[in-house]
């Protein structure tokens, strides 16, 4: 038997969903070399924006492995799912 799940808590549980994408994207497009003033670097600023409030934070404290491996993002999506799972 389920539980009824709240609309708030529905909402959270899509906007955790959603970021989780927007961190994916980033880091696929972290990837490829953008050149500026393309319309994917609008992109790429786009979710940079979204990303980097969050993951500044984290790079602080987590270093990246042989000085270029970035962890960071890999964290924050175990921490979103872990989150989502409790939440919802």
């Amino acid at each position: 038997m389920m539980l009824a799940v709240s609309p708030p808590v529905r909402v959270l549980c899509s906007l955790i969903t959603i970021y989780t994408f927007v961190v994916l994207a980033a880091i696929l497009m972290s990837w490829f070399p953008i050149q500026p003033g393309t319309p994917a670097y609008s992109i790429w600023r786009f979710l940079r924006s979204l990303t980097d409030p969050v993951l500044l934070p984290l790079r602080r404290v987590i270093p990246p492995i042989g000085g270029a491996f970035d962890l960071s993002p890999l964290i924050l999506i175990i921490g979103l799912q872990i989150a989502q799972g409790i939440i919802c």
